[in-house]
């Protein structure tokens, strides 16, 4: 897979991850605050049901403890008054007795005169309350109730009647006293006992339920389990749930963004220009210089070149132009200068001296900071400063004291200045004796003019004539054709480079290409 296809998919599973993380983190978020929602709706219901139940029992136990304090006569007309007008007020009672001892000697409501009589007790309570619950034995009227007694008085209670809170049909519940089920709204309703079902809310999705679980220990201890349709949660919370999914959308497109963005920048070729200068993937070729009169190798000339990650060679005239675009021509440049000296130690020992023209950019005659650079890694390698010959092109001069100063510095040094292109650009014979210069290379466009009769055919000459007269010599670029290389040699040409005499070589085969045609003069 290609580095653009690696990024592309790596970007994409990265933000298909993210959009997938920020939803469901989103979804989550809101499902909490749903179900919190739920927690106090649903939950609510069940406390309500639980409270209401857990208040009637402590009513009726504080109920029948005042009857103990009761002034009046026990089973008096005025008694049974008190005990009737408390029965009134409480639908849920179906009957108050006074006992004494183990027989009931008077009462109210619809119980038998001589009460519910159960055998054995079911709860003895430390606060004093005895309860017995719903069975056969406590049937009066096909109800099956509930007696609690404390002190000299018992109440039967429907247990039916407990949970009536005027719930609506959908929704159903069921109350537990000591895991006993007492009542529940419809009767006959299946809830699951609380011993199932942790404390508060929890969906049932497999039979599309919302569930609901209260506990209280105030007087007994008391379970109320509550359920609806999963269908009501929905319509309840659909104003955060939809709040959820927009927020959600907003981040995942938000998410998109920054992904397209990393993308972008990714894939863009001055990122990826920089990352393989970082890396080290900027690679050297030498193109062999050649003396016309003895077709001998003098030299070479530094051709920078990028081979990306995915084995694509990118041209120099494409990512030259954007090293300069990006800022980065001067990190190229170093790169370059570095391979460079670090291969001219190898070719000094195994082919003999020679010299390597490494271009510099516009950008490297802004200060000294590339001459510094390439002066301590000669001093480092050991090798003469005659060794790099430094090429500038016509468009990289620039008219200022600075760039004249650095150039004399350079050649102060002991490096040849060599002007490449020339003629493609805007110098002029006088612009040129302002700077100290010592070759003049002349550009392929000039040469493969030569003797054709087009315009620019007897521009060389006067390049060639103007190059003598200031005294430099001559490298002629782009030669493909003997005719080519007896012109120039005849105009009094030095030098020349170009596909007829070899292409731009790995460091191996340079060396053997030297090795092979000689050391002649050095350009």
């Amino acid at each position: 897979m290609s580095h653009r296809g690696k990024i592309l998919t790596a970007m994409i599973s990265v933000g298909v991850l993210g959009v997938i993380g920020l939803c469901g983190a989103t979804g989550w978020l809101f499902w909490r605050q749903s179900i919190e929602s739920e927690t106090a709706y649903s939950g609510g219901l069940a406390a309500q049901l639980g409270e209401r139940t857990g208040r009637i029992m402590l009513g009726i136990r504080d109920m029948l403890a005042g009857f103990d304090r009761l002034a009046e006569k026990p089973c008096s007309p005025v008694h049974l008054e008190v005990l009737k007008r408390a029965s009134v007020s409480r639908p849920y009672v179906r009957g108050i007795g006074y006992w004494h001892a183990d027989q009931r000697l008077c009462g109210i409501g619809f119980l038998p005169n001589a009460g519910i009589r159960p055998r054995h007790a079911d709860r003895i309570y430390p606060n004093g309350v005895i309860a017995w619950w719903p069975s056969p034995q406590t049937q009066v009227g096909g109800v099956q109730m509930f007696l609690m007694r404390y002190g000299d008085y018992d109440v039967a209670i429907d247990p039916n009647l407990l949970l009536d809170a005027g719930l609506p049909r959908h929704r159903e519940a069921a109350l537990w006293v000591e895991g006993l089920r007492l009542a529940t709204i419809p009767t006959g309703a299946q809830l699951p006992a609380p011993d199932k079902l942790p404390l508060g809310v929890m969906l049932d999705r497999i039979h599309g339920l919302v569930l609901s679980h209260f506990a209280e220990n105030s007087i007994l201890p008391i379970d109320v389990v509550a359920q609806e349709p999963m269908i009501d949660f929905w319509t309840r919370h659909a104003s955060i749930l939809l709040l959820g999914t927009i927020l959600g959308l907003l981040l995942a497109v938000g998410w998109i963004d920054v992904i397209l963005r990393l993308s972008q920048r990714e894939l863009n070729p001055a990122t990826q220009l920089r990352r393989a200068i970082r890396h080290g993937r900027i690679c050297v070729q030498y193109q062999p210089v050649v003396e016309l009169q003895t077709r001998r190798c003098v030299g070479a000339e530094a051709l920078a070149r990028w081979q990306r990650e995915d084995g694509e060679w990118i041209s120099p005239a494409v990512f030259i132009p954007l090293a300069e675009r990006a800022g980065l021509i001067r990190d190229i440049t170093l790169a370059v200068m570095k391979i460079v000296i670090g291969d001219l130690r190898r070719i000094f020992d195994e082919a003999g001296p020679v010299s390597i023209n490494l271009n510099l950019s516009r950008d490297d005659l802004l200060d000294d900071r590339t001459g510094l650079e390439l002066a301590a890694c000669l001093q480092r390698s050991d090798l003469p400063t005659a060794a790099i010959k430094l090429e500038i092109t016509e468009r990289s001069l620039v008219n200022s004291d600075t760039a004249r100063i650095l150039i004399h510095d350079l050649r102060d040094r002991g490096h040849d200045i060599a002007i490449d292109d020339f003629g493609t650009g805007y110098s002029s014979l006088s612009y040129l004796q302002s700077f100290e210069l010592d070759l003049l290379k002349i550009d392929k466009t000039f040469v493969d003019a030569i003797e054709t009769g087009a315009a620019t055919s007897q521009v060389i000459v006067h390049v060639i004539e103007m190059a003598k007269s200031l005294r430099l010599k001559l490298v002629a670029e782009g030669v493909e054709t003997l005719a080519q290389v007896a012109w120039l040699a005849r105009h009094g040409v030095d030098y020349g480079q170009g596909y007829l005499f070899s292409r731009p070589l790995p460091l191996c085969d340079f060396i053997a290409y030297h090795q092979a045609n000689g050391h002649g003069r050095n350009a």
